[in-house]
């Protein structure tokens, strides 16, 4: 069992299921069993993951003083997850509202009230981070100080600077170059993967580097083997809402790589892990345990590359 933190958001995500895009005007809709809230955001999905996969996660968050907050407390203690650094220090929960369609598009709309302009406490970082074998931090502006921390400790940092265009991105520079496991998006590159991926290892030189490209699969670049290459996404049950996909692979392979040292192999498990993960509405709902996850592995046949 993995000793994980997680330092980055929860909201409250609100999901609405549209036949189309672009969206026709109408006053109004009755879209029955097609409006759903949960208690989601990068930082909870990904605490949620690791700990349904067997790991011992320390989730670090920012959460409001606000009423909806109560949810959060609820969702913590519902799905076993500790809510001992998950601190009420900004005025208003955030909140994100999120349409999707059936084709797996969404458009995601993150209000994320005056967390980016709140500190998290230092002292209860670095108490968090003891013992830790990962410190997965992500690109949000309260994870930042800990990067220079975990750099000072010798830790390993994972992060994931999702959908991004610009090596020299102002916002993610510090992330990027403090991460050993970076993973990205593919929405924004203005090259092909293949080349993106070559910039990066050139400029900032993570040990592994993933980049996700949805229904496509993922490109992973290992470092010490000098490898680019791409590997196929899985098909294990429809699909009914891609949001949180990334989180979903992000977390899979993290667990597999920390318990194996294997980017190949883990990031084959976590494709079949965030292709199951998007047959549920929620970001934070639809994570397999470890033996399911590996029943679905072998039945795919994904050891072969």
């Amino acid at each position: 069992m993995a000793k994980i933190l997680i330092s980055g958001l929860i909201n409250i995500e609100t999901t609405l299921r549209v036949e189309s895009f672009p969206i026709p005007y109408t006053p109004v809709r009755y879209p029955f069993f097609g409006v759903n809230s949960s208690v989601s955001g990068v930082g909870y999905n990904i605490a949620r993951a690791l700990s349904r996969l067997g790991d011992d996660v320390r989730l670090l968050s920012l959460i409001g003083r606000d009423p909806i907050a109560s949810l959060v407390r609820e969702a913590l203690e519902r799905d076993g997850l500790s809510g001992k650094n998950v601190l009420d220090l900004v005025d208003q929960t955030a909140q994100s509202v999120i349409l999707y369609d059936g084709e797996g598009r969404r458009h995601i709309n993150v209000d994320l009230k005056n967390v980016q302009e709140t500190a998290y406490p230092q002292a209860r970082f670095s108490q968090a981070a003891q013992g830790c074998d990962l410190l997965v931090l992500s690109n949000i502006n309260f994870s930042r100080p800990f990067l220079e921390q975990a750099r000072r400790t010798g830790r390993r940092v994972a992060t994931d600077v999702h959908a991004i265009s610009d090596l020299n991105d102002p916002y993610n520079t510090d992330f990027m170059r403090a991460a050993q496991v970076l993973f990205m998006s593919h929405e924004w590159l203005p090259v092909p993967p293949e080349e993106w991926a070559r910039r990066v290892l050139d400029r900032y030189g993570p040990e592994v580097l993933v980049i996700g490209m949805g229904k496509e699969g993922a490109l992973l670049a290992v470092r010490k083997d000098n490898t680019i290459e791409r590997l196929p996404a899985a098909r294990t049950r429809p699909v009914v809402n891609t949001i949180g996909a990334g989180d979903a692979l992000f977390s899979a392979f993290l667990h597999g790589y920390v318990k194996t040292g294997d980017p190949y192999v883990s990031l084959r498990k976590a494709l079949v892990f965030a292709s199951y993960k998007i047959g549920a509405v929620s970001a934070a709902d639809g994570f397999l345990d470890e033996p399911r996850l590996e029943q679905l592995f072998d039945e795919q046949g994904a050891v072969q590359p």
